[in-house]
């Protein structure tokens, strides 16, 4: 007996004797750490319920929030890496979101410039029996002065003749230069002001003064300075005196604002003379609401005028400037959904990342399950914790990329030609929803798998 002993003494310092007892002891320090888990999150979780008379449920899901944030901080590379795909998908999604605003409300804004209670109105092509084009209907000033006067629904109307002319002021000569034959109001109509001399006024359009007003652009075309003010330039070769210049107004779809030259419509109709029975006109309703009122009185006053019976179209049409800017703000809505919802598919490819790495942190801290379950866990405790650091993870990554898309757009804005670009803060909080949505989605299945461990399979597993 005693060599039995002494033999089975002997073999406890055999190489086999010696490995199993690192695994125990490896074991006992792994359960060691794990209880140590345990005990503080325990702790905290008291002391949160007894400092802050927070209810035992919100007390165990912060010390859970606490308890996730140890585990990412314990592992900051791989959790850097695991949420790698959120804060690129969150990134793009601030930064594309907000850059479609940001031009969104760049085109709104020019748009209400342009004013939102306008109307254009303009004579339409006739058609012959097969639909071909044949001539413009009749449109003439005293058809104007009829709306102006019987419609009480519009401040105020304004003629328009458009015509392209070659402008010369020195050696310089512009061809195909837009000109605008209107009177005094087009200013308050079009919200479009000068800021350098005057415009003309009701004196010079009933005189037929050759008067112009330049656009910026025309005037840096010139290769001149606001002191062209005063001065004088040949417009289809009639000389005209600069009495004012406009306001810078930008671009718009290809289309340059400031390329302008604005005169009296009666002298537009010296010079363009064909003109006189084919004249357009710009409206203004009383406010953007009363512009279907406006619309039905000016409709009703140029029919009876035009002799049009019930069924026969409209000889004339209109424009408006409000339906371009609903349609425009619903291009604007899908657009904004569509980038974003396909930007956001980057997000599933986070939370598979999420998933698997959860799945793996499960199976490494399997003895930390079994010793939690088996000193009173329940299964909804351990269901809870996993999914909590999962939710938790997810959402540090999308805050993550909030900073970033912040970072992304507050360069981009740095630019001189960009638009004026802001983070909409609904954007901010559908992305940290996204973000925790995923965690929860992609989070349910290893919380799940670390829930259904049987508490002595969970001890045994080495």
């Amino acid at each position: 007996m005693k060599g039995n002993n002494k033999t089975r003494g002997a073999a406890d310092f055999s190489p086999r004797g010696t490995a199993r007892a690192e695994a125990r002891g490896s074991s006992a320090q792994g359960a060691a750490r794990a209880e140590a888990r345990g005990s503080s999150a325990r702790v905290l979780r008291g002391a949160l319920g007894a400092l802050l008379f927070i209810p035992d449920r919100v007390a165990a899901l912060a010390g859970n929030v606490v308890t996730a944030l140890v585990q990412i901080w314990a592992n900051k590379i791989r959790s850097l890496l695991t949420v790698l795909g959120i804060i690129i998908a969150v990134t793009s999604i601030i930064t594309v979101v907000t850059l479609v605003e940001g031009f969104g409300d760049y085109v709104t804004n020019f748009l209400r410039g342009l004013g939102t209670n306008m109307m254009v109105v303009y004579p339409e092509w006739l058609r012959g029996p097969r639909g071909e084009y044949l001539r413009p209907a009749e449109m003439t000033i005293e058809d104007i002065y009829a709306v102006d006067a019987n419609a009480l629904e519009i401040r105020r109307t304004s003629p328009v003749i458009w015509e392209r002319a070659t402008v010369e002021y020195g050696r310089h000569q512009l061809d195909r230069i837009s000109l605008r034959g209107t009177n005094e109001f087009f200013q308050p109509i079009r919200n479009f002001y000068v800021d350098a001399g005057r415009f003309f006024g009701a004196v010079d359009v009933e005189s037929g003064a050759p008067v112009c007003v330049l656009g910026r652009e025309v005037l840096r075309k010139l290769e001149c300075d606001e002191s062209v003010v005063g001065d004088f330039v040949l417009l289809d070769s009639q000389r005209f005196r600069v009495v004012g210049l406009f306001e810078s107004k930008g671009s718009f779809m290809g289309d340059n604002q400031d390329e302008l030259v604005v005169i009296p419509w009666t002298t537009a109709l010296k010079m363009y003379p064909y003109n006189r029975k084919f004249m357009a006109f710009y409206v203004e309703a009383m406010s953007e609401d009363q512009i279907p009122e406006a619309e039905g009185q000016l409709v009703r006053i140029l029919r009876q005028r035009h002799g049009l019976k019930s069924g026969d179209a409209n000889d004339f049409g209109i424009f408006k400037q409000d339906e371009i800017l609903r349609e425009f703000k619903q291009i604007r809505v899908i657009a904004t959904s569509a980038l974003a919802g396909i930007v956001s598919i980057s997000l599933l490819v986070g939370g598979i990342g999420i998933m698997n790495v959860m799945l793996v942190s499960v199976t490494e801290r399997t003895r930390e399950i079994g010793l939690r379950k088996s000193v009173g866990a329940r299964r909804r405790d351990i269901l809870l914790q996993f999914l909590t650091e999962a939710v938790v993870l997810s959402t540090v990554g999308g805050a993550l990329g909030i900073a970033l898309g912040y970072a992304i757009t507050h360069i981009a804005a740095l630019h001189p030609n960009m638009v004026a670009v802001r983070v909409p803060l609904w954007s901010v909080g559908l992305a940290l929803g996204f973000s925790a949505g995923v965690g929860i989605f992609f989070g349910i299945i290893p919380a799940f798998k670390a829930a259904i461990i049987h508490p002595i399979d969970a001890l045994r597993h080495e």
